[in-house]
């Protein structure tokens, strides 16, 4: 009961950064940017696991051109508040040779973790390589992290988020809107 609590705790003490309907201006504004972009490319979306169910189930809905679906689950957190090592825990199922790769997450913080993602994909052999996430960061990126996505949501400052798939310690990913914890937590 003491962590239901301690979450409950965070969630009303927390900012909302992004309400659910700014969050679906931003997802309608990026489906536009990645159709304008991927239409005609019979692109493969991989999902990151599990931060960008949330995000990538709302983008499929708004894409009306041929895709395919497959997910990659690559984590740093592992339920804590702070990235660690990267662990792989799935990779892809489909082939990403020759193909045009749309690789959907939730933040791009440090960017270690996207930076591996496409750095598996050109090992792959992928022909082309897209990124997309729902929040971007307002801060310096990890050493080696030379690159921005290609499709931002929205950006904030350098605050511990969680909601729309971000969390706190594997909770709060269904919050409806993204939320910075109270600096005090």
């Amino acid at each position: 009961m003491e962590t239901i609590t301690k979450i409950q705790s965070i969630l009303e003490e927390a900012e909302c950064l992004y309400s659910f309907d700014e969050i679906n201006e931003a997802l309608d504004r990026m489906a536009k940017e990645i159709t304008h972009a991927l239409k005609d490319k019979n692109p493969i979306i991989l999902c990151v696991m599990t931060g960008a169910l949330i995000t990538t189930g709302h983008l499929l809905t708004r894409l009306h051109f041929p895709l395919e679906i497959d997910y990659i689950h690559a984590t740093r957190y592992r339920g804590t508040t702070r990235g660690g090592d990267l662990h792989w825990l799935v990779e892809p199922r489909q082939s990403l040779k020759d193909r045009t790769v749309l690789i959907i997450d939730d933040i791009m913080d440090g960017g270690l973790t996207l930076a591996a993602i496409i750095d598996y994909c050109k090992q792959a052999k992928a022909n082309a390589i897209y990124s997309a996430v729902m929040v971007s960061k307002k801060r310096t990126r990890e050493p080696g992290v030379d690159f921005e996505p290609n499709f931002v949501g929205v950006t904030t400052e350098d605050k511990y988020l969680f909601g729309f798939g971000l969390d706190y310690e594997e909770y709060l990913r269904n919050v409806p809107g993204i939320y910075a914890v109270n600096s005090s937590d």
